[in-house]
């Protein structure tokens, strides 16, 4: 009987063994941090599950949000249903928004023009004593002439996907590393923070003013067709310096607000009806890509941990930057 109790023992052990190798965190050994030779900052992204998606329902977002009299819940339909997303590996992303600094770095390196400036047409920006946004390109707006003063610590705007997508090149190519954009559900992973409410912080779209730069009371003494702005005053107008405003739980700034960022992820509506549980990479066929994160002129509906947005690859903007994914070695 002894033995037959230290068989079934021994077995046992051995069993377990194997889920225990598999349960061990492929990130424990990862430095939390890393810097690169442009000074740009990186955050450890340990591996986790999360439910991605619109978890309080379209009815009941749009209820809290009644005074947007032109929303209706087709609009809100690509963030449902909310499904189980596992991250399987570890990756870095961007402490901060890809500044003006790195992206000059990018240009003075390559000698490279965006798209704004190589195909003629300009790109987006603001007519600041008439305090209106103009409707459509001028080649006098690129990511150097927004139409609003920017100093090199803020976020770059006005740069397309490909532009993006470009700049990860060059530097996976300078630092010898696997450089990206990160994954919409990377995106979302990071932005929630281990948090379900509709920002990371809560679900109060007052609490934005004193977490993140976006649409506020200031702003709408400029532009006065601001009607969903919230009540409260985040201090700042056009871009703020990048890390102005406090970090979420895992370490990134303005992962709500200051400018929109674009992932890697080509868009689908429906794509969340479809989307594998394990590392999900967006649609395979599309011509849109995904923009996340909100701006310092966006409203708090759009501003959500949840909330999709997309725009052509060729599409440059004067409230649209990016952020940037490191592989994790």
């Amino acid at each position: 009987m002894r033995r037959y109790l230290a068989q079934l023992i021994f077995g046992a052990a051995i069993a377990v063994v194997p889920s225990l190798i598999l349960a061990a965190d492929p990130a424990k050994d990862l430095p939390k941090g890393q810097k690169n030779s442009l000074g740009m900052q990186f955050v450890l992204i340990s591996p986790g599950e999360f439910m991605m998606g619109n978890l309080e329902g379209s009815d009941a977002t749009l209820k809290a949000f009644s005074t947007y009299n032109d929303v209706a819940p087709s609009h809100l339909k690509d963030e449902q249903p909310p499904h189980r997303v596992r991250i399987t590996r570890p990756y870095y992303l961007g402490k901060y928004e890809v500044t003006r600094a790195d992206f000059m770095a990018f240009v003075k390196d390559t000698d490279y023009k965006t798209e704004a400036e190589a195909d003629g047409t300009g790109a987006m920006g603001v007519d600041t004593e008439k305090q209106v946004f103009f409707k459509k390109r001028d080649p006098k707006f690129n990511w150097r002439t927004p139409g609003y003063p920017q100093e090199d610590n803020h976020p770059v705007v006005n740069v397309t996907w490909n532009d993006a997508v470009k700049f990860c090149e060059w530097l996976s190519k300078k630092e010898g590393k696997k450089y990206r954009l990160p994954t919409e559900a990377e995106w979302e992973y990071a932005c929630r923070a281990g948090t379900k409410t509709r920002y990371y912080f809560g679900d109060d779209p007052e609490d934005l003013a004193k977490h993140a730069n976006t649409g506020d009371s200031k702003g709408k003494t400029y532009f006065r067709e601001w009607e969903n702005s919230i009540r409260g005053d985040d201090g700042i107008i056009y871009t703020a310096p990048v890390g102005t405003y406090p970090a979420n739980p895992w370490g990134l700034h303005d992962m709500h607000g200051n400018v929109w960022e674009w992932t890697g992820d080509k868009y689908d509506e429906e794509y969340y009806s479809k989307s594998p549980i394990d590392d999900p990479q967006g649609a395979e066929k599309s011509h849109l890509r995904v923009r996340r994160g909100g701006a310092w002129h966006t409203f708090p509906l759009w501003v959500r941990s949840s909330f999709r947005n997309w725009n052509t690859p060729i599409t440059r903007y004067l409230n649209l930057g990016f952020r940037v994914a490191l592989e994790a070695e």
